[in-house]
């Protein structure tokens, strides 16, 4: 009776942190699609293992800044961006720039690309925009109707399904062993001429930093609705973080493993290039699983692109509000900027459809470029905040964090050296 007891407490514990899950797994099922599904795939396909340390490089230097947005919201209540607006105006009109250059770029990419894969399950042609416009009015549906409970609940389910199947795939890849000739010579990534590729991986590895906004966002939200303790937000932040920071070495496995030194071009067409990554799971798992893994790479894709509309929407409405005097979101607000990002993305996939790869490329490198202003932004937040003793990192974290600064403005002058003076 005692025995049962102790079991009936254990799987008490267990769905009382299941529950608790939310932004973090919010912010890694953002964070887990152009980054992972191309960047890392492509990494690992064009260049073997030799990017796994600066894969593991830029998680680790990006970590202080994402883990801002849960260390500033719980010890005070309030989100980033109503820090930054008590920092003065200027820096919330830096934040409301940035937001609003890179949503519109970074959110019809994704949707490009949901539309692209969602293209493999229809029997006839259709135009990439009419099926976008299609998955774009789900999502509508879902964030108008359904709130941040529906899109908590959804990315769960998604994360779940992208785990196993990615590493399912991943270890049958490795017991196969890769399709690289002994004596292949892999190409090096160390020169000039490899920067912009560098530069891409970088870019939405593991998400861009922006994003600890709209994390910082979710979690006030989750706080109205149930009772969120520091270590619980910091467990759910560490868990979402590790899970990309894995999965982003597991996608760059696959490129090596299946891809690397095939000799198979990779393809630079939208459809194309979809059809390759499904092929890339199929040819390790098995035919009969190519509609399976389909599914999962669009949950994957779309998944990302449903919590990337809220999150920017989300983070200018309430830029928005702030400029105005309010603290609060209003609800037409929010709405208002949600269809405006819509309608401007859009705008861009109809312009774009034709090149995926490009698209996704543009949206990586402005990533990297505002990067750095958005880590140093949450740098100057926390440093003046009085974070909870659970949640401050120490010295360790704090000399992590100009470690971190030093390494993206560093990366950030190289890029611009190489792109604009050589």
């Amino acid at each position: 009776m005692e025995q049962h007891s102790v079991s009936d407490n254990r799987f008490s514990r267990l769905q009382l942190l299941i529950q608790r899950l939310g932004p973090g797994i919010l912010m890694a099922t953002a964070a887990i699609g152009g980054s992972h599904l191309v960047a890392s795939t492509q990494a690992g396909a064009k260049f073997g293992w030799q990017l796994a340390l600066l894969i593991l490089a830029v998680n680790l230097f990006k970590y202080p800044f994402f883990r801002a947005g849960v260390s500033y919201t719980i010890s005070t209540q309030q989100t980033l961006q109503t820090g930054y607006a008590e920092m003065g105006k200027p820096y919330l009109l830096t934040s409301f720039v940035l937001n609003g250059l890179v949503s519109f770029v970074n959110a019809a990419a994704l949707l490009l690309f949901s539309a692209s894969l969602f293209s493999l399950f229809i029997p006839f042609t259709l135009p990439l925009p009419v099926i976008a416009g299609g998955l774009l009015a789900v999502m509508l549906l879902v964030l108008i109707a359904g709130h941040y409970h529906l899109l908590n609940q959804v990315a769960k389910f998604i994360m779940i399904a992208l785990v196993i199947a990615t590493v399912s795939a991943t270890l049958i890849a490795w017991q196969q062993g890769p399709v690289a000739p002994a004596d292949f010579e892999s190409p090096s990534p160390w020169n000039l001429a490899a920067i912009g590729f560098l530069v891409v991986t970088m870019g939405w590895m593991p998400a861009p930093i922006e994003i600890s906004g709209i994390t910082s966002l979710w979690l006030k939200q989750q706080c109205r609705e149930q009772t969120v303790t520091p270590s619980s937000a910091l467990f759910d932040f560490n868990l979402g973080y590790v899970v990309t920071l894995l999965l982003a070495l597991v996608f760059l496995a696959l490129g090596a493993l299946v891809l690397h030194g095939s000799g198979e071009p990779l393809a630079s067409g939208g459809i194309g290039f979809s059809q390759q990554l499904v092929s890339l799971y199929a040819s390790t798992i098995g035919e009969w699983a190519r509609y399976l893994i389909a599914i999962v790479a669009f949950l994957c894709i779309f998944g990302s692109a449903i919590t990337v509309y809220d999150g920017y929407s989300r983070a200018l409405a309430e830029c928005h509000s702030l400029l105005k005097g309010k603290s609060d979101i209003p609800e037409n607000i929010y709405v208002g900027w949600l269809i405006w990002v819509s309608v401007m993305s859009f705008a861009i996939v109809v312009f774009f459809k034709s090149a995926l790869l490009t698209m996704l490329g543009f949206a990586m490198t402005l990533a990297f470029v505002t990067t750095p202003m958005f880590a140093w932004l949450n740098y100057r937040l926390v440093q003046r905040a009085n974070l909870s003793p659970e949640l401050s990192g120490g010295k360790a974290l704090l000399w992590l964090s100009r470690a971190g600064l030093v390494y993206l403005f560093g990366f950030l002058a190289v890029f611009i050296v190489w792109k604009w003076m050589l």
